[in-house]
């Protein structure tokens, strides 16, 4: 119990470090997944069909293949296959090729879930403003968005928890996230060897941060009930 409580500190101190390797990767997925699935959505709703389809192709393989997957063709790829290795190396390499991978998968995934809640609202409020002399834009923005947020707001939910937990998942590429920093006690990091505690403290640091992104979403819903 001694030598737990003399490991405490060197272990929570790397936990932390490690943890916010994961929240720094978590808001740049969302702030640059938010933006470009919207414009995917609309990519996909195209009537120009070579861009919709292109488009539903792309969001297609992105959503088929595993994101592991993805994360090791984005990271090694370069290097590899073009002898050009763009993301450099150390962690802020590893980290960009990370945040680029992490972007583009959500983003397909955003930008169903966009597509269905623009699909959700009835046409009928669309003609509405066109008769009152509104422009598409304003349409958009005044109309269409507004009731769109409610509709997408559970699935959004959804999808930005699972983000929370797929964050491990940068790992395979190397980066030092909180998971990779737990395990680095099980192999000698830090004078410590051979110690598995520290992967039950992340999972707690994993609880900790769902329940407070479930909060937040679940306040954000309640906002919204004013469309009911």
């Amino acid at each position: 119990m001694e030598l737990f409580f003399q490991q405490l500190p060197i272990v929570l101190g790397a936990l932390n470090v490690g943890f916010l390797q994961t929240l720094k990767l978590f808001l740049v997925t969302l702030l640059g997944a938010f933006p470009l699935g919207l414009l995917i959505a609309f990519g996909s709703m195209s009537r120009i069909k070579v861009i919709s389809l292109t488009t539903k192709f792309f969001i297609w393989v992105i959503r088929g293949t595993p994101l592991m997957i993805q994360l090791l063709i984005v990271y090694y790829f370069p290097g590899l296959v073009l002898h050009n290795p763009i993301w450099g190396g150390g962690e802020s390499g590893r980290f960009l090729a990370a945040a680029f991978a992490f972007v583009i998968n959500y983003a397909c995934y955003f930008s169903e879930i966009f597509r269905g809640g623009i699909q959700s609202v009835p046409i009928g409020q669309q003609e509405a403003g066109l008769v009152l002399g509104m422009t598409k834009r304003q349409i958009f923005i005044h109309v269409t968005l507004l009731q769109m947020i409610k509709r997408i707001v559970p699935p959004i939910s959804n999808e930005i928890i699972t983000l929370v937990k797929d964050t491990a998942l940068a790992r395979i590429i190397a980066l030092q996230e909180i998971i990779w920093a737990g395990q680095a006690f099980m192999k000698g990091s830090h004078g410590i060897s051979g110690a598995i505690w520290p992967l039950f403290f992340t999972a707690f640091y994993y609880l900790i941060f769902n329940g407070l992104v479930t909060l937040a979403l679940a306040a954000l819903e309640k906002k919204m009930d004013y469309f009911k």
